[in-house]
């Protein structure tokens, strides 16, 4: 049986975990969940997933909510260990990976997600933005990737010289923002971002989800 994504293509969430499938390979399929009709909400989906959030997998009757735990789970079932995650064996290489991973979680998802919020999610649901929240979040933004900058002049990747899951991880949301006209990962005031930025989201697994 093929796994299940139950998600939104709109949905970064849902397609934080496309990107780790198209990268080891595994076939899937979308059940499309429409946030016209608030099906996230419905009791059905709420059963599975009671937060309402998107997306969540079915993988031969084994049901996974939470993205990132998708694409671990995904990693090590489908022969990810190794390519998009260290061998637990290797102490200090997951160390470097969980650290990474807590990065990409505390320091850029919030402000990226919080921006993408802003300025783009709340037009289509025909909110207003609050600009003032939108430069607070793009400075915060643009200190975190100051930081960034100086991670990435010692390895070519977030966690070591090898790409993992996390670098993926930065990829939907780092799409918006050039979306927005916020060229943080792409003008070069931050030359190591902007090097990695180009590796990763130049991926083909990103095109081709891209594509679809």
């Amino acid at each position: 049986m093929v796994l299940v994504i139950h998600g939104n293509v709109m949905s970064t969430c849902t397609n934080r975990v496309r990107i780790v499938l198209e990268e080891l390979g595994v076939p899937y399929e979308i059940v499309t969940v429409d946030f016209a009709k608030h099906e996230q909400r419905s009791p059905e989906y709420k059963a599975v997933q009671p937060f309402g959030q998107v997306p969540y997998i079915d993988d031969d009757g084994f049901k996974l909510f939470e993205s990132r735990a998708i694409a671990r789970y995904a990693a090590l079932k489908y022969g990810g260990v190794g390519k998009l995650i260290p061998d637990p064996k290797d102490i200090q290489k997951t160390a470097l990976f969980e650290q990474a991973a807590s990065i990409e979680l505390t320091n850029f998802d919030p402000f990226a997600a919080g921006l993408a919020w802003e300025n783009v999610f709340k037009p289509m649901f025909g909110q207003p933005t609050d600009t003032a929240r939108v430069e607070t979040l793009k400075s915060t933004l643009e200190a975190k990737l100051a930081a960034y900058d100086v991670l990435l002049g010692r390895t070519k990747y977030l966690a070591g010289n090898e790409l993992t899951m996390v670098d993926l991880f930065h990829i939907p949301y780092g799409a918006l923002l050039e979306k927005q006209g916020i060229d943080f990962l792409t003008s070069g005031r931050f030359p190591n971002v902007a090097r990695w930025w180009k590796d990763i989201s130049s991926r083909e697994s990103w095109k081709k989800i891209n594509s679809a």
